[in-house]
């Protein structure tokens, strides 16, 4: 008899093929998941992620809570798995202009109020719809961006919160454009 796992997978091609059958992981393997890709944490923002009400993410947070070292950022605690303790205390310098799109992981809820602080500027960068894209130089928020089409061109506009190299930016434009199958980009600097 053949059984069917639940769940899909895409493969280097991006089809859909179906899941591999293996041992299923522990729901509490979630939180250490969650707190690799998005900590310092706390137990409500893992809920949140998560869709869970408070009491089962709070449960399953306490199930790996030995695992866990608390920190704090600004003038937040949190939580991250003790592994990760060294890198936290002195991660690797980014370096460079990068243009993130509306929905990169990097943009997801848990690391907005790091990325931008200010109330007024995270509601412009995290619309409920048609949210516009982070410019990052040398890992902080610089910028906003938006792309359009005009004709075969990608006109990327950018609204600039810091010092940004033209340069760089145009770099950048043209990889969008490449992306997007456009014959070639047009910088717009608002």
């Amino acid at each position: 008899m053949r059984r069917w796992w639940a769940g899909v997978r895409l493969d280097s091609a991006r089809r859909y093929t179906m899941g591999e059958p293996g041992p299923t992981p522990a729901a509490s393997e979630a939180v250490r998941r969650f707190l690799g890709f998005y900590g310092p944490a706390t137990p409500g923002d893992f809920g949140e992620w998560a869709g869970l009400a408070r009491p089962q993410a709070q449960r399953l947070w306490d199930e790996v809570a030995g695992d866990l070292a608390e920190v704090r950022v600004g003038t937040r605690t949190g939580w991250i798995l003790s592994g990760d303790l060294a890198a936290l205390e002195s991660p690797p310098a980014a370096r460079g202009i990068r243009l993130l799109p509306p929905g990169d992981p990097y943009l997801q809820r848990p690391n907005r109020p790091l990325l931008a602080p200010d109330p007024e500027l995270r509601a412009r960068l995290f619309r409920p719809v048609a949210s516009p894209g982070a410019v990052l130089r040398d890992g902080r928020l610089s910028g906003l961006w938006r792309v359009r089409s005009k004709g075969r061109v990608a006109e990327v506009t950018v609204e600039r919160l810091g010092r940004l190299p033209r340069r760089d930016l145009e770099e950048q434009a043209q990889r969008v454009a490449e992306l997007r199958g456009a014959a070639g980009a047009t910088l717009v600097l608002a």
